[in-house]
């Protein structure tokens, strides 16, 4: 298993990681069917969207603020962590993404890229990238 470490910026943040996460394949790549790519937070996920235009990931920030509002009568409340909507927008979205490898490559269409997607930040954090064989 390979770790990436990256910071965010926002509170909501979709981060491309794909050149991260081809990089943490390295030699294992070669030898893969897939690449498993996890995310062990429960205030962020990952996905595969359009990563050629990074107005689809700014989107995507406004769609799932305004789906899941911060000023909704939420539950869990900690002080000092009011995170609440940020569990929400996280399972919306998954801790993990499941990508072939094809000739050593992520077998990515086109325009898909894979996003880090923070709804806590910012913060440092980490993703998880195994090959499977």
């Amino acid at each position: 298993m390979r770790e990436i470490s990256l910071s965010t910026d926002r509170r909501t943040q979709l981060v491309d990681i794909t050149g991260q996460v081809q990089e943490a394949l390295d030699g294992d790549a070669a030898a893969a069917s897939a690449a498993l790519v996890f995310v062990p937070h429960t205030t962020a996920g990952v996905t595969i969207n359009e990563h050629a235009d990074p107005a689809v990931a700014r989107d995507f920030e406004k769609a799932l603020e305004r789906m899941v509002a911060d000023e909704w009568g939420w539950e869990h409340l900690e002080e000092g962590e009011e995170n609440a909507p940020s569990h929400i927008r996280a399972a919306l979205m998954s801790p993990q993404v499941l990508v072939p490898i094809r000739g050593g490559q992520l077998a990515l269409g086109t325009w898909q890229g894979i996003f880090f997607c923070e709804f806590d930040g910012p913060r440092k954090r980490t993703v998880y990238v195994s090959t499977l064989r």
